[in-house]
C-alpha cells in the first residue's frame, strides 16, 4: 500500500522534483533506496500568514508496490443493447450516456441547444447584439452552463459517488491531469469545449446518438410509468427509462411535469449580485502584498456570514475572470462569470448571494412548487426593466450601495453588454439588499480593501442552484410517483456543479443497470 505524507513549500520550489522527494521521504521516514514511484497527490495553497506557501500531499510507492493506474473510460458497441433516454447533455447527461455505455445500455441522448461549436454564434450576440436565444445561451447547449461558464471542477460532495473517477474520466477526453492534483480543479471556458466534444464522439462511435436542437416538450405517462417521450412537438419515441437531465434553468420542464401531474416542489435557492474587483487587489489582500511572485496563481477567495438568520455566502468565485450575460429569455438579465484556463483577465469576480428558504418568500404557501421560481423571475425581470430592457444590468459601486447612493461613474467592467448605473437597494428586494449591505461591510473586515470605491456590484446573480427540486426515491432514484423517470443533476435539486452533477449522472445510470441486471 502506498504511503502517504504532507510538506509545504515555498511556491517557487514546485518545479524541484528532487527537493520535494527529498522533503517528502525524510517526512515519511522512507528511504530512497525503497521508492519505486511517486507522486504529487493534492497541492494547495496556503496564503494564511506571510510568506504564502504550498501545501502538497505526496504519495509513495514502496519497492515491489504498483502504481494504480488512472480510472479510463471503457467503451464498447451498445448499437444493439437496449436503449434509455437522456434529457440534456449538460455534465449529468453526458456522465450519464458514458455510465451508460459501460453498462451495457445504448444512451440516446436529446439536448434542447446546439453544439458547443454553434454556441458560439449565440452567445456572441447576447454579448454583442444583446439578442437571447431561448434553446441556445450561456445555459442551454452541449456541456450544459458549464461549458462557457468556466468548468471549475470543486465539490464538497465526496459522498454522493466517485469524485476521482468524474475528474479521471476529463483527463481521459482530454484535461489537463494537474485537475487531479488540484484543491480547486479548473478546466477553463477556453479549454472545456474540445473535452466535451471528445465526450460526444466517444457515445456515437460506442452506438449511442446525440439529438441537438431536439426539445422535450412532452412526455406520455401510462399507469404512473414512463411510456413516451415527444421531442419539438412532433416527434414521438418510446421508452421505458429516462433520465432528465435538463439543468436548473429548463423551467419550461418544471411547467411540464406540474402540468402533467407530475410533483415537483418548491426548494430553497440563492440570490444577489455578482461583484467584480481589480484581480491586484485580490492577490494584494490574500497575500498578505506579496503581489509579485509569478509563481502564484491570480488569487480566490471564499467568504461566508449569517445575516438577520440567512447565510450570505461567495459563489462561483472567479480568479482573473469575465461576467458573462447568462439570461435564458428576451425579458430578464441574468449574470455570471467565467474564467480562462490561465485566469489572466485582470479582474476578478464573484457571486455574493443570500440563502433564501420558500418561507422566506412574500406569498408562501406550502402547496405552490414555484413560490422560489416566481421570485427569481420577478428579480430577473426587474434588473432587466432598470437596464433599459436590454442586456445591460444595473450597476453600483460596492461602496454607494453600502451608502445608499446612485453611482456617478464607473471603472471599466468586463461585462461586454455594459452596464446602467442604479440604487441596487431599490432594485433588489430588501431581504437581499439589506442583509447584502450588512454582509459588505463584515467581509470588509474580513479582508481589509474588499470594500472598495471602485468594486462593482453587477445585478443579478440568481441561477445558483435549482429554485425547484423534483423528487425521487433515495434508493431507485426514479421520481417518487412515476416508474422510469429518473429526476438528475442541478435541475432536479441534486446537485451543485459539474462534478456534482456528472456523479448524479453516473448514479442514476447504476440505478437503471440493476433493473437489467435482475
Amino acid at each position: 500500500m502506498s504511503i502517504l505524507t504532507s510538506i509545504t513549500i515555498r511556491p517557487e520550489l514546485l518545479e524541484e522534483r528532487d527537493y520535494i522527494l527529498k522533503q517528502a521521504l525524510q517526512k515519511a521516514r522512507v528511504k530512497p533506496s525503497m521508492v519505486s514511484d511517486w507522486r504529487i497527490r493534492k497541492r494547495s495553497i496556503d496564503a494564511r500568514n506571510k510568506p504564502v506557501k504550498l501545501q502538497l500531499q505526496i504519495e509513495i510507492w514502496q519497492t515491489g508496490e504498483e502504481r494504480k493506474s488512472l480510472n479510463a473510460f471503457i467503451s464498447q458497441d451498445v448499437s444493439q443493447a437496449p436503449q434509455i433516454a437522456i434529457i440534456g447533455a449538460g455534465p449529468s447527461g453526458l456522465y450519464a450516456a458514458l455510465r451508460a455505455i459501460e453498462a451495457g445500455l445504448k444512451p440516446v441522448v436529446f439536448e434542447r441547444g446546439k453544439d458547443v461549436r454553434e454556441r458560439r454564434r449565440d452567445l456572441a450576440k447576447i454579448n454583442k447584439d444583446q439578442i437571447v436565444n431561448p434553446e441556445s445561451n450561456y445555459c442551454f447547449g452541449e456541456g450544459g452552463a458549464g461549458t462557457y461558464s468556466d468548468g471549475k471542477l470543486y465539490t464538497r460532495s465526496k459522498k454522493r459517488g466517485n469524485v476521482l473517477k468524474g475528474l479521471e474520466w476529463l483527463v481521459h477526453f482530454g484535461a489537463d491531469e494537474d485537475i487531479l492534483v488540484d484543491a480547486h480543479p479548473h478546466i477553463g471556458t477556453n479549454k472545456l469545449p474540445k473535452v466535451i466534444t471528445a465526450m460526444r464522439e466517444a457515445i456515437i462511435e460506442a452506438g449511442g446518438a446525440v439529438h441537438f436542437n431536439a426539445k422535450l416538450t412532452d412526455l406520455i405517462i401510462e399507469n404512473k410509468a414512463i411510456k413516451e417521450i415527444v421531442i419539438n412537438h412532433t416527434d414521438h419515441f418510446t421508452f421505458n427509462e429516462v433520465v432528465l437531465a435538463t439543468g436548473h434553468s429548463a423551467r419550461d420542464i418544471f411547467y411540464l411535469l406540474h402540468d402533467k401531474g407530475v410533483k415537483i416542489e418548491a426548494k430553497p435557492f440563492a440570490l444577489g449580485v455578482r461583484i467584480e474587483h481589480q484581480q491586484e487587489v485580490i492577490n494584494y489582500i490574500q497575500y498578505h502584498g506579496e503581489t509579485d511572485n509569478p509563481y502564484l496563481p491570480p488569487a480566490a477567495y471564499s467568504l461566508v456570514e449569517q445575516v438577520d438568520g440567512m447565510g450570505v455566502y461567495s459563489f462561483c468565485m472567479c480568479p482573473g475572470g469575465i461576467i458573462a450575460p447568462c439570461a435564458t429569455a428576451q425579458d430578464e438579465v441574468v449574470t455570471n462569470g467565467w474564467s480562462p484556463s490561465k485566469r489572466n483577465n485582470p479582474y476578478a469576480n464573484s457571486g455574493i448571494v443570500v440563502s433564501v428558504e420558500p418561507k422566506d418568500l412574500p406569498n408562501y404557501t406550502p402547496e405552490d412548487p414555484f413560490v422560489s421560481l416566481d421570485f427569481q423571475k420577478s428579480v430577473e425581470h426587474a434588473c432587466w426593466v432598470f437596464g433599459g430592457k436590454t442586456q445591460q444590468v444595473p450597476a453600483q459601486r460596492m461602496t454607494d450601495f453600502v451608502k445608499g447612493r446612485i453611482s456617478d461613474d464607473f471603472p471599466k467592467t468586463s461585462y461586454q453588454p455594459g452596464i446602467v448605473s442604479a440604487d441596487l437597494n431599490v432594485v433588489l428586494p430588501d431581504l437581499i439588499a439589506s442583509r447584502l449591505k450588512k454582509a459588505f461591510i463584515m467581509f470588509g473586515k474580513k479582508m481589509p480593501g474588499y470594500l472598495s470605491k471602485d468594486a462593482v456590484l453587477h445585478a443579478p446573480e440568481s441561477r445558483t442552484s435549482s429554485p425547484v427540486s423534483i423528487p425521487r426515491n433515495p434508493e431507485t432514484l426514479e421520481h417518487i410517483d412515476i416508474n422510469g423517470l429518473y429526476p438528475c443533476g442541478e435541475g432536479a435539486g441534486y446537485a451543485g456543479g459539474i462534478m456534482s452533477a456528472a456523479i448524479d449522472g453516473i448514479n442514476c445510470v447504476d440505478a437503471i443497470a440493476k433493473k437489467y441486471m435482475t
